[in-house]
């Protein structure tokens, strides 16, 4: 099984970028997928995450409003959108899969690699 993130970098705040997740190696169709995020010093953090078939989808209270889990079941790919960038979202992010829908990093059993996205003021 390997996730592969892609899409990171560095934005002004107010600004937007896409991350992705590539998956392979097995059939995602019954996983969900999450996004967490670890900031310089702080544990890795719960972001968004989604059913693989999209029925549901839950956010951190940080993200409503300005992120969007979505994901392409023909590329068999995840993506975050982040929207209204500010210096707070400064983090390396993580793609997760786990076989329970749920906002605990404890619950997912495969990682990529993590993509470095920099929010400058």
């Amino acid at each position: 099984v390997q996730l592969v993130e892609s899409g990171g970098g560095l934005v002004q705040a107010g600004g937007s970028l896409r991350l992705s997740c590539a998956a392979s190696g097995r059939t995602f169709s019954s996983y969900a997928m999450g996004w967490f995020r670890q900031a310089p010093g702080k544990e890795r953090a719960f972001v968004a995450a989604m059913r693989w078939s999209g029925s549901s989808t839950y956010y951190a209270d940080s993200v409503k409003g300005r992120f969007t889990i979505s994901r392409d079941n023909a590329k068999n790919t995840v993506y975050l959108q982040m929207n209204s960038l500010n210096p707070e979202d400064t983090a390396v992010y993580f793609c997760a899969a786990g076989g329970i829908l749920s906002m605990s990093r404890d619950l997912y059993d495969y990682w990529g690699q993590g993509a470095r996205v920099t929010v400058s003021s």
